[in-house]
């Protein structure tokens, strides 16, 4: 048996009743909704203050550990968790048997540490809760010479309880996510570039309890798309897998091909924010969200000093939140790294809209007018009229977006070879054997740049788990010339 406690965020904790009632009921259902992907074995109990998840396991060691590390992924990505603690139960003879229980688990984190020992018990015993604390620290600080105890916040408190005739421990403590749980509080709609910045700004909506919907404005193409439908899916599958969410996809090439020949030089960028807003709104109008959501920073570059937000605000009386408002750009690289979407973002590459000599960074509200009576806004009506509003759930929104059919094998040639393209830590916790063929992994997020390296007699079949990633990488190398790749689906 496989157990975790779940503790909730304190922010909930601190809630009324009736609200901490119903943020623990959201994180029971999204607990259920992700963890039974996992295992159908998986039940998760809701008691108030703490949820607890088990899951049945086999005799099968290797198998058992791999369970068990895929729901400690699974939990470290749930937004509202803030710890969960992998428990051990067992039954126990004698107050020394659960001693040499405790020591076992217990003796590897308590080196060179200070510790305390905290028992609850329920039931009849021939020793008191106190009783336990003492013997069982006692005990702890005899055999582990590097280690001493102390009750006034120590390095590491030994949390155990008895219920009966059965010891439960915590075996060891996990970090969660933190934040709330989806969807908490409300939704949200995400411009997403590809880059660090809306990834990590999209991340932290997640965090929030925010339902977060994706929106992408077009500028380079058919690969442009697909590198951020990559990004948002990597997102949406990590972090917000319980709930569904929209990838809304706008062409803004020919808003762009407006501003180029109507507006000022210096006002291009700031024009362009703006248009992007009127468009946003739009969007989120017509999905029922109420705030939009942009991966900006003080500074960064010449649209986004305190003057020009202010002047690309005053577009649209939607609320426009900016989580990275303060952070510096590698504040931002190391948040991205954290939540594993670096090399997606390092990856793509920069689509400029618009390029001024000499950008403005002090905006006149007036003159941003005045030049925008010259752009002739059916151009932007018509992109949005045209937007693509697709479930990002879904393996079949993929293929709208392909002009031709990736060939899909279960079984291969002989002379096949499987192209594994999923990230590292999938590939180290789950490795792929096809027997009879050569697997070769390469990474999604390397795909682009190394694919050419190969030897090209041969014919590539890519690997991943829900196939997804696998159908947008073949339509990308197909639209490059690539015609020998297509997709495995065991």
């Amino acid at each position: 048996m496989i157990e975790f406690l779940i503790k909730l965020h304190p922010e909930i904790a601190i809630k009324s009743k009736s609200v901490r009632k119903r943020q623990t009921l959201l994180l029971e259902r999204n607990l259920k909704t992700i963890l039974l992907q996992v295992d159908a074995s998986v039940e998760v109990s809701n008691n108030f203050d703490h949820l607890t998840v088990r899951c049945d396991t086999t005799d099968d060691a290797v198998q058992q550990e791999a369970l068990r590390q895929r729901l400690i992924d699974r939990l470290g990505c749930i937004p509202g968790i803030v710890y969960f603690a992998e428990m051990q139960s067992g039954s126990f003879t004698s107050l020394h048997d659960i001693f040499e229980q405790v020591l076992a688990v217990y003796a590897p984190q308590l080196e060179h540490k200070t510790f305390s020992v905290r028992v609850r018990r329920s039931g009849n015993h021939e020793f008191t809760s106190i009783e336990a604390e003492r013997y069982i620290g006692g005990g702890l600080n005899q055999h582990v010479a590097s280690a001493k105890v102390q009750l006034k916040k120590p390095d590491l408190v030994v949390t155990l309880e008895i219920r009966k005739d059965r010891l439960i421990m915590v075996r060891k403590m996990h970090q969660g996510m933190g934040g709330f749980p989806l969807p908490s509080q409300s939704d949200v709609l995400s411009l997403i570039s590809g880059g660090y910045d809306s990834a990590v700004a999209s991340y932290l909506m997640i965090r929030k309890g925010l339902r977060t919907h994706y929106l992408f404005f077009n500028l380079g193409g058919a690969a442009h798309e697909a590198g951020v439908r990559e990004m948002a899916f990597h997102i949406w599958q990590k972090y917000s897998l319980s709930h569904k969410v929209k990838f809304v996809s706008v062409n803004f090439a020919p808003v762009v091909d407006q501003i180029l020949e109507t507006i000022d030089s210096g006002l291009m960028g700031v024009i362009l924010k703006r248009m992007m807003m009127r468009a946003a709104s739009e969007v989120a109008e017509s999905l029922g969200i109420k705030a939009i959501v942009t991966g900006e920073s003080i500074g960064q570059v010449s649209s986004q000093t305190i003057t020009n937000l202010n002047v690309i605000d005053r577009v649209t009386e939607m609320l426009i939140l900016r989580p990275l408002i303060y952070q510096d750009k590698q504040e931002i690289i190391d948040m991205c790294r954290k939540i594993g979407a670096e090399d997606i973002a390092k990856s793509m590459p920069e689509y400029c809209g618009v390029i001024s000599k000499k950008p403005t960074v002090n905006a006149v509200l007036s003159e941003v007018l005045a030049n925008e009576q010259k752009f002739d806004f059916t151009v932007l009506e018509k992109a949005v009229k045209a937007a693509k509003v697709l479930d990002i759930r879904t393996v079949d929104y993929q293929a709208e977006q392909q002009a031709h059919v990736v060939t899909e094998l279960a079984q291969l040639p002989v002379d096949a070879v499987v192209l594994d393209i999923r990230s590292p830590e999938e590939t180290d916790i789950k490795p792929l054997t096809v027997a009879g063929h050569n697997v070769v992994e390469l990474p999604f997020f390397r795909l682009a740049s190394q694919f050419a390296n190969l030897d090209q007699s041969k014919h590539y079949y890519f690997y991943c788990e829900r196939g997804v990633m696998s159908r947008l990488q073949a339509v990308v190398l197909q639209d490059q010339g690539f015609s020998n790749v297509a997709v495995y689906r065991p």
